[in-house]
């Protein structure tokens, strides 16, 4: 009964931004733990076809779409065809996100209105679309992911931080009028992880590096696959009963004020 609840067996899920990195770990997860992964990028159709079949070689049913989640036709297609040839849209991860790191006084109004497009109207977007469906079915999951800046700011990324700040708001938004209609919408905010992205700033001796692990109770950088659960979590009947809920995942950080540098 415990491992059924988290059982995704014949669910479809679609989760933005899922060709590489915190998107990816996340879809693994939910596809081994039994659903189809709808694959979604938008550089170009080898990187999805890549990673479906990175997907595949791991044991997961996958497929790939290449759409721009920020302009609403081709995401109204994007639908139409995924629930025509895949099926219904279970479960929707809204993971696609950009991050310019600019000091707010220098930044360009076109690049801060590109983060809030990408970061914050794109899940408003997909999730418009895709709820229909669910509100048909009286049934549906809808994880956005949100940050630990939609609780705090840092240096140089103001406009992501408005973004995601917002975006902990639409969730709510989201939970508030859809949950009528059995439609579960949480968050998850992760702390900071141990990506090729962050490869260059992780190594011993480098001020971010020390910042995060002193920063970090759990005195580390996560682990991707730390996500997973939480993702499955969200979007299993585990969590039937959770709305308008943020879940960070974080080591602790939001948790604690910090310590001195020269505290162990």
């Amino acid at each position: 009964m415990s491992t059924e609840l988290f059982n995704l067996t014949g669910k479809t899920v679609l989760v933005t931004g899922s060709t590489h990195g915190l998107g990816m770990a996340m879809a693994k997860g939910l596809g081994k733990a039994g659903a189809t992964i709808v694959v979604n990028g938008n550089s170009s159709q080898q990187k999805i076809d890549d990673a479906v079949k990175l997907y595949e070689r791991e044991g997961i049913k996958a497929v790939g779409y290449k759409f721009n989640v920020t302009d609403e036709r081709q995401v109204i297609d994007a639908v139409s065809k995924i629930q025509s040839k895949v099926g219904p849209i279970d479960i929707l991860v809204n993971n696609a996100g950009i991050i310019k790191r600019t000091p707010l006084e220098k930044m360009e109004v076109a690049d801060f209105k590109e983060v809030i497009d990408v970061d914050l109207v794109s899940p408003f977007i997909v999730s418009k679309h895709v709820v229909k469906t669910m509100m048909a079915r009286k049934q549906g999951k809808i994880i956005n992911i949100c940050s630990m800046m939609s609780e705090l700011g840092r240096n140089t990324v103001g406009a992501y931080a408005a973004a995601k700040g917002g975006l902990k708001m639409l969730t709510q938004n989201m939970a508030t009028e859809w949950a009528k209609h059995n439609i579960q919408v949480n968050g998850i905010g992760p702390g900071y992880f141990a990506t090729s992205q962050t490869a260059p700033i992780r190594v011993d001796g480098h001020p971010f590096n020390e910042f995060i692990v002193n920063r970090t109770p759990a005195a580390k950088w996560g682990d991707p696959d730390d996500l997973a659960g939480a993702a499955i979590f969200l979007a299993s009947r585990a969590s039937d009963f959770v709305n308008g809920h943020i879940l960070y995942v974080d080591g602790g950080i939001l948790a604690t004020i910090g310590k001195p540098s020269n505290e162990n």
